[in-house]
């Protein structure tokens, strides 16, 4: 049996997030020169932890979920990713999620490695106790992987700051000790660094705003759809609004709303915090979902989940430019398809980067004790957000290849570097 046969869990047989990483390993392979020959073991997580999350539930019966803690590659540090709360959680999608945390840490140079992880539940099904108390329950169960120096969890899809105290008290009160390093995008009270909960979406605008200057896009103006308004979406449309770019279209859980002379933003948010729905926001009209992918506009942004463009609606799509906020929404077939069209894609490694890079500052500040300014957490975050995009922007032109191919020429050189000077123990 050949020594590089891939377990079945590791297969990319079926059509998942973990056969997109698998491809866009084996697209950049080509182009790894000397260190091709260990491209191979981005393929293999480190280590995969299954557990199961029984709590109970308030009105006294049992209850099982099933969570997940993926460690990808810590050739280069402790690993970093976030948790995410889904229904449609599977072991996959975390592990696809923690491979591309390894690619994106390495892409903008923060000193980390690649986890994610998850537990296969709808938070919105439960009261306030009963997700405390399976929070609680699965950073018990991940204990023992996690650590300041081990693993450092973050939020994700359907995670904020309350979920990442809780997980950060559990694991203090079972270290015995007060450990505020475990977890990052913590409240300010706890250890939180100021500018996190924004910096993916800065992140987002930071790229895009470079991206427009080499193909000569004014952004005051430009045309901007959004789909997924959560933390990423949010902020991005912020930052593009503030930028004068009219925003046509956005789309979340509820539907798609459009206006062509430009959504008021600050409008749109108010409606949202009253707990209204996007089509009870004036001056919107409703589409359907799918039309979101054919609107003629000059930057689209999807930060939703994964695999949102495929080789179906890639064909349809008008944009000059797409701006990944989500991790791995477009498949490697509709990368192509963009490419022969003649659309920019900015990457999700490097994108969506602003958020581990703000949490990567929170970490560093947690073991310092000594906290910056919002003021010069942005100035930082724009310089390293800045800094990768022009190398990774140079690597594409001289190598021929697309921003994708690009970022991970950059990050798996870096990681694999790291890999062959370690060596192999024992």
């Amino acid at each position: 049996m050949s020594t590089h046969r891939l377990p079945s869990y590791l297969s990319a047989s079926a059509d998942n997030a973990w056969s997109d990483f698998l491809e866009q390993v084996d697209r950049v392979t080509p182009y790894l020169g000397e260190l091709a020959h260990l491209a191979e073991s981005l393929k293999w997580p480190k280590r995969i932890l299954i557990v199961d999350v029984p709590i109970r539930m308030d009105d006294g019966t049992l209850a099982h979920f099933e969570g997940y803690r993926v460690q990808h590659n810590t050739s280069r540090g402790p690993g970093k990713g976030g948790v995410r709360f889904h229904q449609d959680v599977t072991l996959s999608e975390v592990m696809a999620l923690s491979g591309w945390m390894t690619v994106k840490n390495a892409a903008v140079g923060v000193p980390y490695g690649g986890a994610k992880g998850g537990v296969r539940v709808d938070p919105t099904k439960l009261s306030l106790g009963e997700l405390e108390r399976m929070t609680r329950r699965y950073t018990s169960e991940i204990g023992l992987v996690i650590g300041p120096d081990k693993d450092i969890p973050a939020p994700d899809v359907n995670t904020n700051e309350r979920i990442m105290a809780w997980m950060m008290d559990t694991y203090s009160m079972n270290s015995g000790r007060t450990a505020t390093g475990v977890v990052t995008g913590k409240p300010i009270s706890l250890g939180g660094s100021q500018g996190r909960h924004g910096a993916t979406g800065r992140g987002v605008f930071v790229v895009s705003e470079a991206a427009a200057k080499k193909i000569k896009l004014k952004l005051k103006g430009a045309r901007v759809c959004i789909q997924g308004l959560g933390n990423v979406g949010h902020s991005a449309a912020r930052y593009f609004h503030e930028a004068g770019a009219k925003i046509v279209a956005v789309q979340d859980i509820s539907g798609t709303v459009f206006n062509a002379k430009g959504i008021d933003i600050p409008r749109l948010n108010s409606t949202l915090r009253i707990g209204q729905t996007l089509r009870d926001c004036p001056g919107v009209e409703a589409v359907p979902n799918e039309a979101l992918w054919e609107m003629a506009c000059d930057i689209l942004v999807p930060a939703a989940l994964e695999r949102q463009i495929t080789e179906h609606n890639a064909p349809k799509i008008k944009a000059r430019m797409v701006v990944e906020g989500a991790n791995g929404p477009t498949t490697p077939a509709a990368d192509d398809i963009l490419a022969q069209k003649g659309v920019l894609v900015i990457p999700d490694v490097l994108a969506n980067a602003g958020g581990v890079t703000v949490s990567y500052f929170e970490w560093v500040q947690d073991f310092s004790s000594f906290f910056w300014t919002e003021e010069e957490i942005n100035r930082r975050l724009d310089i390293i957000m800045k800094d990768a995009f022009e190398a990774i922007w140079k690597t594409s032109e001289s190598r021929h290849v697309p921003l994708r191919t690009a970022a991970f020429i950059l990050a798996c050189t870096r990681i694999l570097q790291a890999r062959h000077m370690r060596g192999l123990y024992p």
